[in-house]
């Protein structure tokens, strides 16, 4: 599917009989009944006092403006105007107005997708979603798909960046809770643990985006503190003492996790066999007493 299709939107689909997307079929009068919602709508929630509303618009002035569908077998898939088929629903409308066109499997996520973002109806989470879905499907790098949408390749790396995110800050995002841009100043913080605690303190605090930022960098520049050692007892520190003038080199006592070992340092082989003999020495020394 050519790019310039996409670009133009949802409203060239509506608008004009010699878009990319296939001809049209006319307008028409559709039942409620023989139109079903596309499974693969990038936008998951709709709120429920905004459909509300649009119900008490559409039962007063009716539906504005027709949704878009496709044809599949005897019924009628969504691909743009979900919103409004919900809401008619809701008005207690057994019909809505629609253009009926022919669309491609591959070209109904991109439609519907554009046609969110034009109307700003999708929250972060779901747009960054999306883009992955479009990149996966088409195989697009992110270049090619801020080409596609109007965005710069930047606005398309930092939405895609949110799915780093651990999910329990992504629904706090979906929900409104943070923003974006504290989103994008909780990634700095380099642990999943420190991700979701900054993102609960946001909420908690009520915390601007630049005190999120300033606590991000606090956290990702600290250090856990090691674990204090506990200190070696003196009788070990007097064997090593012991033990060094006897071997003539140096020995260390050296504990970890509750263990303890001995280092002795030797040079060569030649010092290796002399600190053997050191002990051979001592041995036959106590068995000779």
């Amino acid at each position: 599917m050519a790019r310039k299709g996409l670009g133009r939107g949802i409203e060239s689909l509506m608008g004009e009989a010699t878009a990319e997307v296939g001809p049209s079929k006319g307008d028409a009068s559709l039942p409620l009944s023989k139109i079903k919602p596309n499974p693969g709508q990038p936008r998951k929630d709709f709120d429920q006092e905004e459909l509300e509303e649009l119900a008490d618009s559409i039962r007063q002035h009716g539906v504005l403006q027709p949704i878009l569908v496709r044809k599949l077998g005897n019924e009628y898939q969504i691909v743009a105007g979900e919103r409004r088929y919900q809401a008619s629903k809701l008005a207690g409308l057994k019909e809505i107005p629609a253009v009926v066109r022919d669309i491609s499997d591959e070209e109904v996520f991109q439609l519907a997708l554009i046609e969110n973002l034009q109307r700003q109806d999708l929250n972060p989470v779901e747009e960054a979603l999306g883009y992955k879905q479009l990149i996966e499907q088409n195989g697009w790098t992110q270049e090619e798909l801020a080409k596609v949408l109007s965005k710069s390749r930047p606005a398309v790396a930092n939405t895609l960046r949110l799915l780093d995110l651990p999910q329990e800050v992504q629904d706090l995002l979906a929900k409104g809770d943070i923003t974006p841009g504290h989103a994008r100043a909780i990634l700095a913080v380099p642990s999943e643990e420190g991700r979701i605690a900054l993102a609960k303190r946001v909420v908690a605090e009520n915390l601007t985006v630049r005190q999120t930022e300033n606590l991000a960098s606090l956290i990702s520049v600290s250090k856990e503190p090691k674990a204090l050692k506990e200190p070696l007892p003196q009788s070990y520190k007097q064997a090593a003492r012991e033990l060094r003038e006897i071997l003539n080199t140096k020995v260390r006592v050296k504990s970890s996790r509750g263990k303890h070992r001995i280092e002795i340092e030797f040079g060569d082989e030649e010092d290796l066999a002399r600190i053997l003999g050191a002990f051979e020495h001592g041995a036959e020394s106590e068995m000779g007493e």
